[in-house]
């Protein structure tokens, strides 16, 4: 997620004084998710057939302290930069290669520190993907080129520049964090560089801040935590308390589930939103307590997601207010560490390890063999991250220079992935994805997500 500052102190509450300490590796899952509040969804989910429009390009503002959640808040450009608006032609039929060099792509994802577990996730699933097809895309040989994300904006921009300018990658692809995503998107979108994003997931990438060269294989918070509101109102309670991180991507989750749960009837009881990289809970779990509901919609990641779960559990709350949230509250990054502790959670997201298709059963087992880790979702996206763009380079005959092609190939790409029908609303560039409702339960004596009910085609608003 992001430097999570200095712990808090410790409670002195007795319950808490054998509180699970969490690796630092924990802090990796879902970086991607701070960004600024959200612009207001709206319900309305009919598929757009325009081609993209050239969108004015918004100077990032570069992030006001290190850390990949501390999301900056994009500013407003005095002057917009429009880009090149590609045109609304048809992809060329796949041809015969135009370019017999290397096909350059661009990575950036965290290869050190804390976070270097979920870049090498991603990495492994593109790697994984890219073998299958013998590293080739439009006849040409693929020379991937990795850089550290790390986890300050400004030195992630630099890298990305070297990449583009000195390395002339043809396609850019990864990035784990909102907060580098936002400062590189000018660079990306100003340089016609193709972009397919591997996890990122603020609102405003596919919203106010689209690109025609920006396309998103991940999530948006909107995607995850929305349907989740609906589908909690109407099979677990009306009646539910709000805790989530404080900072952007979580009270951006959070924002979502309430917007939904409260149209379906729902009243939310309370709310609570400790600091990013909370150690101790006490002080809060008092207060879902006293709301009385009747359960309690959660968003935290990695490290604040196993001191949460495992604390909630502790304090007594687990069988009384049942657990919820947004999928890697409970995702199998954390999930051995949280043991028992997540088991009967509810969760919404885009895939798990259980789902029940061929891709997903052949995806498991190639990335065990690969790796002798399990399969994560970030592994997922990095693996479609690859085939978007090897699909489309395809289609383009290898042709990377033509954009205007290329463009609108990405926007025809479509493919059964591991997390279930793929493809890219051609207006924002954000993948349209199938959500799915999870229930955390224990299988051959371990904590695994089950897929409950599919809520459908869940396509961003985008607006």
């Amino acid at each position: 997620m992001s430097d999570p500052g200095l712990p808090a102190p410790r409670s002195r509450r007795r319950f808490l004084r054998s509180a699970f300490s969490v690796g630092a590796v924990l802090g990796a899952s879902l970086l991607a998710a701070c960004t600024p509040a959200p612009p207001a969804a709206q319900k309305t989910e009919a598929k757009p057939t325009d081609a993209p429009k050239p969108v004015a390009s918004p100077t990032a503002s570069p992030a006001a302290s290190p850390g990949v959640a501390a999301s900056p808040s994009p500013a407003a450009s005095p002057a917009a930069s429009p880009s090149p608006s590609p045109a609304a032609q048809a992809a060329p039929a796949p041809a015969k290669p135009v370019a017999s060099g290397p096909l350059k792509l661009g990575l950036l994802v965290p290869t050190s520190a804390v976070y270097s577990q979920l870049g090498d996730d991603i990495a492994d699933g593109m790697s994984l993907y890219l073998e299958s097809v013998g590293n080739r895309a439009g006849g040409r040989p693929i020379e991937v080129i990795r850089e550290d994300e790390g986890i300050d904006p400004q030195p992630a921009l630099q890298k990305a520049r070297k990449l583009i300018e000195q390395d002339r990658v043809d396609v850019f692809a990864g990035v784990v964090s909102t907060a580098v995503v936002y400062a590189i998107r000018d660079l990306l979108h100003n340089s016609q560089t193709i972009f397919v994003g591997a996890n990122a997931g603020g609102n405003d990438l596919t919203r106010a801040r689209k690109s025609p060269y920006i396309f998103r294989a991940s999530f948006t918070s909107w995607q995850v935590s929305y349907p989740l509101g609906e589908w909690i109102a109407k099979n677990v309670s009306k009646k539910v308390f709000v805790s989530a991180a404080d900072y952007g991507f979580g009270q951006e989750s959070a924002a979502a589930f309430k917007e939904n749960f409260t149209r379906n009837g729902g009243e939310v009881v309370g709310e609570v939103y400790p600091r990013l990289g909370t150690t101790d809970y006490a002080p809060f779990l008092p207060q879902i307590q006293g709301a009385n509901p009747e359960a309690s919609y959660s968003f935290y990641s990695g490290s604040d997601a196993v001191s949460f779960v495992k604390q909630y559990a502790e304090f007594g709350l687990k069988d009384r207010i049942k657990l919820t949230g947004a999928g890697f509250l409970v995702e199998e990054d954390v999930l051995p560490a949280q043991g028992e502790a997540a088991v009967g959670a509810i969760s919404s997201l885009f895939w798990a390890k259980t789902l029940d298709n061929p891709e997903n059963r052949k995806f498991g087992d190639d990335y065990r063999a690969k790796t002798r880790r399990e399969p994560s979702v970030f592994a997922v996206q990095g693996y479609d991250t690859a085939r978007v763009i090897v699909e489309g380079v395809n289609a383009v005959g290898g042709d990377t220079a033509n954009k205007e092609a290329l463009i609108k190939a990405l926007e025809n790409v479509k493919f059964a992935s591991p997390r279930g029908p793929f493809e890219f609303d051609p207006q924002t560039h954000q993948v349209v994805q199938t959500m799915y409702i999870r229930e955390t339960r224990m299988q051959d004596g371990k904590p695994t997500n089950v897929v409950v009910a599919n809520l459908g085609t869940i396509r961003d608003p985008g607006a």
